[in-house]
């Protein structure tokens, strides 16, 4: 069994200035691992800033850019893995002009584990700036933990964290831009996404304002038990809190919700 200590980067950085969010990136990662922690997970879009609106389309880096390699000698510097957003630009999968709204899952000797896509895209910003990604369970095994993503408005559909749970994930990373007002996500919903489906959720959220969004903060590590382990305020922050897989595992184990369900009768679902 194993146990993960894993960072919460609750940070805007400054939108649209890449270079300032990994140096703001860095610090994290100095800081997260001098406590002794093996994961740091940065907020949705954390490399370039949420609110930029066409310059979506000029910071967009593909998955082994110049952002990933930078990020890569942050992780193998530190010793820790890192989770960041950024927009990825795919042109030879979805066309010259497609970028998604993604989230990169790099080892702690800087090697890149898993990248997701947002299937789910939030309001006419999103849908105007980037396509839909099509995978819906993404994964990496990480210091004897199973490492699922999805993406802020994800987690809010309870069929996608079902199909980590199903697909065994332990730790779900959700890197989001969560606003007014629709707080209660962050302090009710998911808390009961990780019991119900039993499995640690981190939460990351931004803060401040952007444009015509105002981010609430409150980012949180949540248990299966649905506990929440560490929760930030609405500032600038970076907090911790333990995945504990024997705890999951006796959890699961008292829970029958995995066990007791009956598929043959969801058929009408899909």
């Amino acid at each position: 069994m194993s146990s993960l200590r894993t960072a919460l980067l609750q940070s805007s950085g400054r939108p649209g200035d890449v270079a300032h969010n990994l140096r703001v990136l860095a610090g994290a990662a100095r800081e997260a691992a001098a406590t002794g922690a093996g994961l740091l997970v940065c907020p949705e879009l954390f490399l370039t800033g949420y609110a930029i609106g066409a310059d979506v389309h000029r910071l967009a880096e593909t998955a082994d850019g110049d952002s990933a390699r930078a990020v890569g000698r942050i992780a193998a510097e530190h010793g820790l893995a890192v989770l960041y957003g950024y927009p990825e630009r795919a042109p030879r999968e979805t066309g010259p002009d497609a970028v998604h709204n993604s989230a990169q899952l790099i080892g702690p000797d800087g090697t890149r584990l898993a990248n997701y896509r947002k299937m789910h895209l939030f309001g006419s910003f999103e849908r105007e700036w980037f396509t839909p990604g099509e995978q819906a369970v993404v994964q990496a095994d990480l210091a004897g933990v199973r490492i699922g993503v999805l993406i802020c408005y994800d987690v809010e559909f309870p069929e996608n964290v079902r199909a980590h749970a199903l697909a065994g994930t332990d730790l779900l990373l959700v890197p989001t831009a969560q606003m007014h007002p629709f707080q209660f996500v962050a302090e009710s919903v998911i808390p009961v996404r990780a019991f119900e489906s039993q499995l640690y959720i981190a939460y990351v959220n931004r803060v401040g304002t952007e444009g015509e969004f105002e981010f609430v903060g409150l980012s949180c590590l949540a248990g299966p038990d649905g506990v929440v382990r560490t929760r930030a305020g609405r500032s600038e922050q970076l907090v911790q809190a333990d995945v504990d897989t024997a705890f999951l595992t006796r959890s699961r184990a008292d829970n029958p919700y995995l066990r007791d369900r009956r598929p043959e009768l969801y058929g009408p679902l899909t």
